[in-house]
């Protein structure tokens, strides 16, 4: 069933049940969006995995996102053709699945979900684990419809800047925030005025669910994160 109606927008969580229920529907795609590794130790049944690194463009190597065609053809390799319904899960307390939620979103397939809890809700609830590699899918279109109004360029962000009302939420960690650890990235440091308020934040540690609306409400207001101002994240 889908979950906690006073989310924002319930449709977009489902619990392990409706998963359960709907994982032998032909239009539905289980998609386990962790590691390889994840996937060889054990998944949903029937689910597929999408491939290492696909949130990097191969052609730039910049984790932003696959250009249209090469995105579709990820798509359609795993069987998500523009009329299935999609849901996401991973066993990294939803990070990557909902990367590839907001992808497809991006890409103008909103019939897409995420399994609350994830693997670990799998696991624990006591379901079915397969460790057979599904068979590769065939005969799929995906239409890619780009959204870029979910994207802020470089020169749009320089004006959120100078906005007394735009919030620019930095998602990392702390480290990373404030240059004391560089992790990955190029540069250390943060957006000028930038809040951070990393993401696992609004994720229960234990269950890997997600909090309650009311708590995250309280979690994002405290940090100044408001419905009523434009966000930008990163």
């Amino acid at each position: 069933m889908t979950l906690n109606s006073e989310f924002a927008h319930p449709e977009y969580l489902v619990d392990a049940e409706w998963v359960d229920m709907h994982k032998g529907d032909p239009n539905v795609i289980v998609v386990d969006s962790d590691v390889p590794e994840g996937y060889r130790r054990g998944h949903i049944p029937g689910s597929v995995m999408v491939p290492d690194n696909w949130e990097k463009d191969p052609d730039t190597d910049r984790i932003h996102i696959m250009n249209p065609k090469q995105f579709a053809s990820m798509c359609e390799s795993l069987g998500i053709g523009d009329k299935s319904e999609v849901v996401a899960y991973d066993g990294s307390q939803s990070l990557y699945a909902a990367r590839l939620w907001w992808s497809l979103i991006y890409y103008g397939h909103r019939k897409v979900k995420v399994l609350d809890g994830g693997w670990r809700r799998w696991v624990s609830e006591g379901r079915t684990i397969s460790f057979d590699r599904a068979e590769k899918a065939s005969g799929t279109t995906f239409t890619p419809k780009s959204d870029d109004s979910v994207i802020a360029g470089v020169d749009e962000l320089k004006r959120a800047c100078d906005m007394e009302d735009a919030v620019i939420w930095d998602v990392r960690s702390r480290g990373e925030y404030d240059g004391s650890s560089s992790e990955d990235n190029r540069r250390a440091g943060h957006i000028p005025g930038a809040v951070n308020l990393e993401w696992f934040n609004v994720v229960d540690r234990h269950s890997h669910k997600f909090k309650n609306p009311k708590e995250i409400r309280k979690i994002l207001e405290d940090g100044g994160i408001t419905p009523d101002k434009p966000i930008y994240s990163y």
